[in-house]
């Protein structure tokens, strides 16, 4: 019996026995085992890869070595993706935004695999950036592919792409509670409560397939912590703006470097230029190199010393020299990271976020302390985390749970809240959109928390297009429109040339006193009954646009071109009709 026979009849079984609903909790508990053996795997292959790496560095004594590393893994992770992949990989949580929003969610079925292998090979030899991206990438490429196999409804998909995302950060930071609030931040899904079940099954299946490999450590281990008092809170609120101004300053430089590069013609031009980039500062301050995840942790220690090993400046750890390699290492870091990401690393930006906000926080407590007052250097490393994650994915609550859980500070949930709220709301002001959303927003394809303009977004005008309009050339007379009257039971009709293009439309009630007089019939034009309609739809236009065109005007139909060529009409009944069945169908669920 074939695997098509055999997936039908269990479909079949399924449909007859077990609930949506109880199904759907089934496929999130098998998605989230799945994800979390996929972060497993990429956080083992980056390990084996790293391992591999400090083996030849250390046998061989060749320390200069980390300073070309990471442009190896680059390589091997440009050449893996040109000739095995060959397809682009682009950026990991963008794709999945995307595809939810203008895909249906499907995600290609490389995407399950791929970025394990390009994400391990990019960041095991140290490419300046995290494995975030990329699991949440590989987790929705999953769900997605599993929705697929079993035939699930549109809302089905892209709640079992939700699951799989919420797996992803449940096990590769070993946050369950905070991976909830992630997709609902993040990936902006608005769910039932039934639907908030399958999340919470998804995190807790993930996150138990990741201790069961990895145990149940925390990620970044906090030694100690001192007590939240109120007098700290104006510290907390100025730490806030300036971690808020520093998401600005590494959110738009880092879309500055994308546009920069992305004119660039030649790709081996580009990771030239980049990979040097990279090494250069590699080069002076090593402390750049890799995730950051050894940095981060010395930083919440209060420990300064991995920013002086294996440097040229190692006499500099006076005070001043502290500050001055901290401020640099911060404002640097948004150039290894670009430069990773353009030469064509693979990689996500968490890592990044958490290494600058631990940064930081120490530069902000070791300035303040040297001014006489009394600030704690563990607490400001790790809220500072949370405000700099906040501030450059726009998810205050997932930064808030996110750093709590992965270094068990607990115990600063009032400062993590003050940080990370005043954080976003000062980017906020600079930037309206993130990093991931902000070209989606311009296109007008970002999924948001407003459940109207979701339906909207989701729609695809090609699926409006009505195309039994009769056209006439503007050249014709009323005789041959009376005849197209005859047979059409439209009241408009569309007029164009010879090469289609669109000029004008003929109203039924405006030559209704003239198809009752046949002396007009030779002697009118149709090029004189037309007009050219004040609304006209282009073809890339997204639904939510023409339907604030249908809001804002009287007209029931619309002319659709594609660059002056007439392509056909959507209607106003059309649109409300499919958004009422797509608002009905995910309220289901």
């Amino acid at each position: 019996m074939d695997l098509k026979r055999i997936q039908k009849r269990f479909l079949i079984w399924r449909m007859k026995h077990i609930s949506d609903k109880n199904f759907m909790l089934i496929l999130a508990v098998i998605v989230g085992v799945a994800v979390g053996l996929a972060a497993v795997l990429m956080k083992y292959a980056v390990h084996w890869v790293r391992e591999l790496a400090v083996t030849v560095v250390d046998g061989y004594s060749f320390s200069y070595l980390y300073i070309v590393f990471p442009a190896v893994g680059i390589l091997l992770t440009v050449l893996f993706v040109r000739f095995i992949v060959k397809k682009k990989l682009g950026h990991g949580i963008p794709m999945v935004l995307y595809n939810i929003s203008q895909n249906q969610g499907k995600i290609e079925k490389h995407n399950m695999w791929s970025r394990i292998v390009g994400s391990s090979l990019t960041v095991g030899f140290g490419g300046s950036v995290g494995l975030e991206g990329p699991i949440v990438a590989t987790g929705a490429a999953i769900g997605s592919n599993v929705g697929r196999i079993f035939h699930l409804s549109y809302s089905q998909v892209i709640l079992l792409i939700g699951c799989a995302c919420t797996g992803a950060i449940a096990a590769i930071f070993k946050a369950p509670v905070a991976a909830i609030i992630f997709t609902l931040e993040v990936i902006m899904l608005d769910l039932t409560m039934s639907s908030l079940l399958t999340l919470l099954m998804a995190s807790l299946s993930a996150a138990l397939t990741s201790y069961l490999f990895m145990g149940q450590n925390c990620l970044y281990f906090v030694e100690k912590t001192d007590l939240f008092v109120l007098s700290d809170v104006p510290f907390y609120i100025l730490f806030g703006v300036i971690c808020g101004l520093l998401s600005v300053y590494f959110s738009k430089l880092y879309l500055w470097i994308n546009e920069f590069f992305k004119k660039w013609k030649y790709q081996w031009a580009k990771f030239g230029v980049c990979v040097v980039v990279l090494g250069v500062l590699v080069f002076l301050f090593p402390s750049l190199y890799g995730e950051g995840y050894e940095s981060v942790n010395m930083a919440l220690k209060g420990d300064v010393a991995y920013l002086f090993d294996n440097t040229i400046y190692a006499g500099w750890n006076s005070w001043l020299g502290i500050v001055v390699i901290l401020s640099l290492v911060i404002l640097l870091k948004i150039f290894a990271t670009g430069a990773t990401f353009n030469a064509g690393g693979v990689g996500g930006i968490f890592a990044p976020a958490l290494f600058l906000g631990a940064n930081v926080g120490l530069l902000f407590s070791k300035v303040f302390n040297s001014l006489g007052f009394q600030v704690s250097q563990e607490n400001f490393a790790l809220v500072g985390m949370a405000g700099l994650l906040a501030g450059i994915i726009h998810a205050p609550l997932t930064a808030i749970f996110l750093i709590a859980e992965i270094t068990e500070g607990y115990s600063l949930f009032v400062p993590l809240m003050i940080v990370s709220a005043i954080a976003y709301f000062t980017v906020k002001i600079f930037m309206p959109n993130s990093v991931y959303t902000i070209m989606l927003a311009k296109r007008g394809k970002l999924l948001t928390h407003n459940a109207d303009s979701n339906m909207l977004s989701m729609l695809r005008m090609e699926n409006l297009i009505e195309k039994n309009f009769h056209t006439l050339n503007e050249d014709s007379n009323l005789r041959t429109l009376v005849e197209v009257i005859k047979h059409s039971n439209r009241n408009v009709y569309v007029v164009t040339d010879k090469q289609n293009n669109l000029k004008g439309l003929v109203f039924l009630d405006h030559v209704r006193h003239m198809i009752f007089n046949p002396e007009f019939y030779d002697s009118v034009l149709v090029r004189d009954l037309m007009y050219m309609p004040r609304n006209i739809v282009e073809l890339d236009m997204s639904v939510k646009e023409v339907a604030e065109i249908f809001e804002k005007s009287d007209d029931y139909n619309l002319p659709v071109v594609d660059n002056g060529k007439y392509v056909g009409f959507v209607s106003r009944a059309k649109v409300f009709s499919k958004y009422r069945q797509m608002l009905k169908q995910f309220s289901s669920y």
